[in-house]
């Protein structure tokens, strides 16, 4: 099956490096490249594409603006081609949020291509997304006012703690920035320390952490090595090429190690979950989101081995259902549940 690519971007130079290197490859053909998002939006339109390239830092509407039409109006999986700048990482962050299943940085003078290859890798995987119904979403604003520890939200959450977990460990790939926020909006402001392996360019974590951060009651941060783990906080690996697990036992703190791809991945969810088993054992909650492939499934079943309680996101809700799809294969899941649903079973044996 050949992939029909559109590519949206404002320098000539860039879309004839995007349009000449794709063309390479024999399973994708670029069948338009647009200027901006309104010429986008009409190619779109008319050809119908598998996938789109978006570079977000364009001028007219930018493309977070453009995102968001694309995924209320015309449901595309989209890949944002970022500049280097720190405005460029703060925006991908926000696209990931908005629904962009990955990104794809450009090389450091951001006109070029380091690693096409990997790009057309990730064209490929975004081909397989198939979106779920999407619900409306609630503004910022409302979700901010919804999070407070005297909300609603985080009230109910509370309630629920009859059997608190000592620790949340959670992984995710394609699709996941935007689970993600869905998951730990629910989360109530003084929820127990929260780990996660997110599969992101290390670039753009810091950004992802801070647009989470913003959106969600409890406080979202880069793990660093050593760094001692909080009640209400959470942790995100930094995406480079150190695994994230866990140290401690009556208390616990962040380890990162350099070492080979596990399952796969570096850092590797399998690794997180593996460490959590290990050292929490049963007072631990494991979930698995959103995301191709089957890296977390050994690990969350590890969990389950230890009589953590185990999570993983159903089908229908999923951008792409490879890696709870494998941990369920396993019976590494103790309960299947929809994303919004997710952070009540977190807390509740009974939800």
């Amino acid at each position: 099956m050949t992939i029909r690519v559109v590519i949206v971007e404002d320098s000539p130079t860039m879309r004839a490096i995007l349009t000449n290197r794709l063309s390479k490859e024999h399973d994708i053909e670029v069948v338009a490249a647009a200027a901006n998002a309104a010429e986008g939006r009409q190619m779109i339109r008319e050809l119908d594409p598998d996938v789109v390239t978006l570079d977000i830092e364009m001028p007219g509407m930018n493309g977070l603006d453009f995102l968001a039409k694309i995924m209320e109006l015309r449901p595309t999986p989209v890949i944002i081609v970022s500049g280097s700048t720190q405005q460029g990482n703060e925006m991908t962050a926000r696209a990931l949020a908005l629904g962009a299943v990955d990104c794809y940085a450009k090389s450091g003078g951001g006109t070029g291509l380091d690693d096409a290859g990997k790009l057309a890798q990730m064209i490929r995987e975004a081909a397989k997304v198939q979106f779920p119904a999407r619900a409306p979403q609630p503004s910022v604003q409302a979700i901010r006012q919804a999070a407070r520890p005297a909300s609603t939200v985080a009230n109910e959450a509370r309630s629920l703690l009859s059997d608190r977990p000592a620790l949340i460990a959670i992984g995710s790939s394609t699709g996941g920035v935007e689970a993600l926020q869905t998951v730990l909006a629910g989360f109530p402001v003084d929820c127990p320390p929260t780990v996660i392996v997110q599969h992101i360019n290390a670039r753009f974590a810091p950004a992802v952490a801070r647009t989470l951060d913003q959106s969600c009651p409890p406080r979202i941060l880069v793990a660093e090595p050593d760094m001692p783990l909080k009640d209400g906080h959470v942790y995100i690996a930094p995406g480079d090429d150190r695994h994230l697990s866990l140290g401690g036992s009556s208390s616990f703190h962040c380890k990162l190690r350099s070492g080979p791809p596990v399952s796969g991945h570096q850092p590797s969810v399998d690794v997180l979950f593996a460490s959590v088993a290990k050292v929490v054992g049963a007072r631990a909650v494991g979930i698995l989101l959103t995301g191709m492939g089957a890296d977390g499934a050994q690990g969350l079943l590890a969990m389950a081995q230890k009589g953590a309680r185990t999570i993983a996101q159903d089908e229908a809700t999923c951008t792409v259902f490879g890696m709870p799809r494998a941990a369920i294969n396993l019976g590494a899941a103790r309960i299947v549940a929809p994303l919004g649903a997710i952070a009540r079973h977190a807390f509740s044996k009974a939800a």
